[in-house]
Parts: C-alpha cells; sequence; structure tokens
C-alpha cells in the first residue's frame, strides 16, 4: 500500500498541451482540496510503439513532459512507468486496483473523455468509473478541449510541428515548444562567424521541427536567454546531413558544454537555405538576431 495519497492526472501527455492542461489543473485543485501530493502517471514509451512495432515521434521526452507539467501546472510528481509487454497485457482491472489504488495510493484520478488503458485498451473512461466506485477512489473525467473550432490533441501539434508553424503550435500547446539535452561540441564555425553556437542533440525518437531558423529563448546556467536557433543540415558549410539544432544565444559568453539546456520555440522566422557565402550566411545571421530581439521587445513570449 501506498503511503502517500495522491490525486492522479491519467494520460500520455505528449507536448503537454491545453487538452493535457484542463486534466493537470483538475488534478491540482482536487489536491489542494484533499492535501493530497498532485501527480500524474505516463509511460516512458508511446503505448503504439509496442502495439505497432514502430516507434512514434514525439513531441517531447518523458523528463521534458516532466518539466513541463511541474512548470505550468504546479504537479507535484510525474510517475513513468515502463511501457513493456507487461504493461501492455495487463488487465484493465487491475491496472485500476493494483497500480493506481495499491501501489500509487490514488484517491482520486482525472482523465481525458477519450482515455483508454489495460489489455488491447478495453478500459475506457466508463469502466474507469466504474472500478473508481468499487474501490473508494473518486473519478474525474474531462471533456474535449477545442481552440477555433479544432479539438487540441497531439496528433494535431506534431503535424503544425514538422511543418513549422511554430507559432500556431505554441497556441495550441499553451506554451512555448521545447526541446532540451546537454550542450555537445560542434564544428565551432559559429566561433569563426562572430556566431557561436551551442549544438544539441536531437533524441531518436523525437519530432525534429521543420528546418529553418526560429525565434527562442533558452535556459542554461541558471539564467534565461534569447536565442537565434537553427534546426537543418547546415547546407551552406556542411554536407553530413547530419540534423542538428544550434541556438546562437544573444549577449552571452561562456562555456556551456555538458550543461543541460533547454530550448523554447517561439516561431520560425525562415526555412533552411544555402547561402553563397560565409560572409552572407553571417549577414543573414544577424538579420535574425535583430528580427529575434525585435519579436521579443514586442511581446511575443504570449501563447
Amino acid at each position: 500500500m501506498a503511503e502517500k495519497q495522491r490525486v492522479i492526472a491519467l494520460g500520455f501527455f505528449d507536448g503537454v498541451h491545453r487538452g493535457h492542461g484542463a486534466l493537470l489543473r483538475r488534478a491540482r485543485e482536487l489536491a489542494d482540496q484533499t492535501g493530497a501530493a498532485a501527480c500524474a502517471v505516463t509511460f516512458d514509451h508511446h503505448p503504439r510503439d509496442l502495439i505497432r512495432g514502430e516507434p512514434t515521434p514525439l513531441i517531447n521526452t518523458h523528463q521534458e513532459r516532466a518539466t513541463l507539467m511541474k512548470r505550468y501546472y504546479g504537479i507535484d510528481q510525474v510517475l513513468v512507468l515502463p511501457f513493456d509487454r507487461s504493461m501492455m497485457e495487463m488487465p484493465w482491472r487491475a491496472f485500476a486496483t493494483h497500480i493506481l489504488s495499491e501501489q500509487m495510493g490514488a484517491i482520486h484520478v482525472v482523465a481525458g473523455h477519450d482515455y483508454h488503458f489495460g489489455y488491447k485498451g478495453e478500459g475506457n473512461v466508463d469502466r474507469l468509473r466504474e472500478i473508481c466506485g468499487e474501490v473508494g477512489i473518486g473519478c474525474t473525467i474531462i471533456g474535449r478541449v477545442e481552440l477555433e473550432g479544432i479539438t487540441v490533441s497531439s496528433t494535431y501539434i506534431r503535424g503544425l510541428i514538422t511543418d513549422g508553424e511554430m507559432k500556431r503550435a505554441c497556441r495550441f500547446l499553451g506554451h512555448p515548444h521545447l526541446m532540451s539535452g546537454p550542450v555537445v561540441h560542434g564544428k565551432q564555425l559559429g566561433r569563426t562567424l562572430g556566431t557561436p553556437t551551442a549544438n544539441l542533440i536531437v533524441p531518436s525518437n523525437v519530432l525534429v521541427p521543420a528546418f529553418g531558423v526560429y525565434a527562442t529563448q533558452v535556459r542554461v546556467a541558471g539564467g534565461t536567454h534569447l536565442a537565434v536557433t537553427n534546426v537543418g543540415v547546415r547546407r551552406t558549410v556542411d554536407d553530413s546531413r547530419q540534423v542538428t539544432v544550434e541556438p546562437w544565444i544573444l549577449d552571452f559568453a561562456g562555456d556551456l558544454y555538458g550543461q543541460h539546456m533547454e530550448v523554447e520555440f517561439y516561431t520560425r522566422l525562415r526555412g533552411e537555405r544555402k547561402f553563397d557565402s560565409l560572409d552572407a550566411l553571417r549577414d543573414e545571421i544577424l538579420r535574425n538576431a535583430d528580427q529575434t530581439r525585435a519579436y521579443f521587445a514586442q511581446g511575443g513570449t504570449e501563447t
């Protein structure tokens, strides 16, 4: 039996978008009313990966999902379960009684209208209400969330990010799109141009935004800074075809190698281009820096 009582929001939460936010806010409210911890339960891999045998490109890693849930919705704990064959084949009743009630100490659960759980997704919101009633757990179901007449969903937002419609993606997310990881060594060409970049490795299962240059903010070394971030294969200087995420952090100097960096994407400034010379590339990067400063000076942080 779990020692701590928890109000638990249930879902995969990829992107932690506005629809997820409705669940998470309600979980926070119920936790405050009962003195329990506000929690979210998610999985380390998308259930479709094992079911379909192919990876689902994700908006965020599970570590990033936890960061977003805590940062924007005040969630106390994010419990990440392994989605393996044992979890996939677990009967829906066992998931509710053994995992949620006995192991996690749930006193109330919050789920979306389309939530499914257990073997072959046989558990649905009606069965969730049923089993919660049997074991004495409260149950709240949140209806669909729409924006501009469109149901807010991870699938829709993935399409926006893939197409480079970052500003609209952020509107549906309710916050800037997040990518994060350790700063790694690049080819250091930016230093010769006067635009040194901090390079980020994109995990293999994470969605890559449309190639191009973005106005971003970077959280690193205890601070938040404006940055011009290139996503692409560095066509002007490199034929390797390796995708890189390279923020040039404006008005910053320092060695960031090995430090954890969060890149918050707000809007796409231009698509990826090949320039005739390094001078032309540098001039365009400097223009993009001016665009980035102007964007945030005009209130670009609003979503």
